[in-house]
């Protein structure tokens, strides 16, 4: 493709996914920690202002902001089933007469029959199993998937929620397509065994459809078999990024054999740093490995791996002895400001997270990239737990930063990074769960985000976020 059709087409592509108004503006925010009260160092932009008491014990924000529970773990849906639990990645569309789409993850593993919320309903009992990937046995029934939600953002109502994929296990996070769909990953290794039907550890796509109905459960295989937490899709060319949630795990991309028609095929890479095979990027003191630079990006090339579907759970091992670089934990990725971001979990030599960016080529997955590859830096590395803490899933505010959502099951933040890599506190969640899912309605009016547990619900923030485009 060339360079003017390049460019024709990611205009069109962010269009029609919901990804508007990407570009950066100016900020004139005051800055809170955690806990409400300045941080005041050197790694610190101007926030919303200090986080204020939340009577309903769930969510702190700051002045002028307000919360909505959308949709709870139990509920019953409009198709008849009970919303899921362990609410996870999210993403959200544009729907019909100016509707948001929101598709939403589980992070359920296989339940046991004593599991009556989800499965002991009429809906469940005349369900069509083929519209089912694995039902698995009445005591490992597979009850992650997906759900969809369909909200008026003008008056702030939930118009109905429906179940959209079934049968599969642990869907922690995804990622948007520029065609207008859900990437689902499955966050498991589970293999058939006679209470599992399938394999599983696959990646699923889920349209988001405003219709209720379940998507086609079909899996991605050439996507590669493995821990999958997180994707990206670059609109110029179509390929798939992926990361892998495991503390010795790889980055992946995808080239397609068909641009955005992933299951007809394509090729799997693991990335590596050019002219410095095997590096390990966690900085883990204990490794004894060099250090990974901050704020210098590197070169890098792509390395293809074979056996996508291996079930030996070896793909990272035989990537990284290929020259793949090591990376701790890589959980959420988004594509934005035309780079790729992922977050990885517990690196750095504290451990407290990193956060890196890949900029493509702009002969990404062409003959001619060697020529002028892409590069990735180690754009964040967090020392300090009042700063960033165990960050997870990632989505681009309409303003241009990145929204990080932390995984902490004892004290999670909602934290904004801009492009120059400096931090703010945007919210806090006063239960005992992490955040997940975070992402901006396509009208930049509302922030949906998830709390995953006890119990897991949906929520819509609200507040002054248009006095910040500029």
């Amino acid at each position: 493709m060339n360079q003017s059709n390049r460019r024709e087409f990611v205009k069109n592509s962010l269009f029609s996914a919901g990804f508007l108004g990407l570009s950066a503006c100016s900020r004139n925010y005051s800055t809170p920690n955690a806990s409400g009260g300045p941080i005041g160092t050197d790694n610190t932009a101007e926030g919303y202002g200090p986080l204020l008491p939340d009577p309903g014990g769930k969510m702190r924000l700051p002045k002028g902001f307000s919360y909505k529970v959308l949709s709870q773990t139990g509920e019953l849906m409009d198709d008849g089933f009970r919303v899921p639990g362990a609410h996870d990645g999210m993403a959200a569309f544009p729907g019909p007469n100016g509707l948001t789409l929101l598709v939403r993850n589980h992070e359920m593993s296989p339940a046991s029959e004593g599991d009556k919320e989800f499965f002991d309903s009429e809906a469940w009992r005349n369900l069509d199993t083929s519209r089912v990937y694995d039902a698995g046995a009445k005591d490992a029934r597979c009850q992650g998937g997906t759900t969809t939600l369909v909200f008026d953002t003008r008056t702030q109502q939930l118009k109905r929620h429906y179940l959209s994929l079934t049968g599969t296990i642990r869907n922690c996070s995804g990622g948007i397509t520029p065609w207008g769909s859900w990437i689902t990953c499955e966050e498991n290794m589970s293999r058939a065994d006679g209470k599992l039907q399938k394999d599983h550890g696959y990646n699923f796509e889920v349209p988001a459809n405003y219709e209720v109905g379940l998507a086609d459960p079909v899996p991605l295989t050439e996507m590669g078999r493995f821990n999958h937490e997180a994707v990206a899709v670059d609109p110029a060319s179509g390929i798939v990024y992926q990361t892998e949630d495991r503390p010795d795990g790889l980055i992946y991309r995808y080239i397609p054999n068909v641009r955005g028609q992933l299951a007809k095929g394509g090729r799997l890479q693991v990335l590596a740093i050019e002219g410095a095979p095997s590096t390990d990027t966690r900085n883990w003191k204990e490794t004894n490995q060099p250090t990974f630079p901050q704020k210098q990006p590197t070169r890098v090339t792509w390395i293809d791996i074979d056996e996508p579907t291996s079930p030996k759970d070896d793909l990272r091992y035989r990537g990284f002895n290929a020259g793949a670089a090591r990376f701790a934990r890589g959980e959420g990725m988004v594509y934005g400001n035309g780079e790729i971001y992922f977050a990885c979990t517990n690196g750095g030599a504290k451990q407290f997270g990193q956060i890196f960016r890949y900029k493509p080529s702009e002969f990404e997955g062409l003959d001619q990239e060697p020529q002028a590859p892409g590069t990735l830096e180690l754009f964040i590395e967090s020392d300090q737990l009042e700063l960033l803490k165990a960050c997870d899933n990632l989505s681009v505010a309409p303003w241009g930063d990145i929204v990080i959502c932390e995984d902490d099951n004892e004290s999670s933040a909602i934290v904004g990074v801009t492009p120059e890599g400096k931090m703010y506190t945007i919210a806090h969640v006063d239960m005992k769960s992490e955040v997940a899912g975070g992402c901006f309605s396509p009208d930049g009016t509302t922030f949906f985000v998830n709390i995953q547990r006890n119990p897991g619900q949906t929520l819509a923030i609200t507040g002054p976020w248009r006095s910040r485009v500029g």
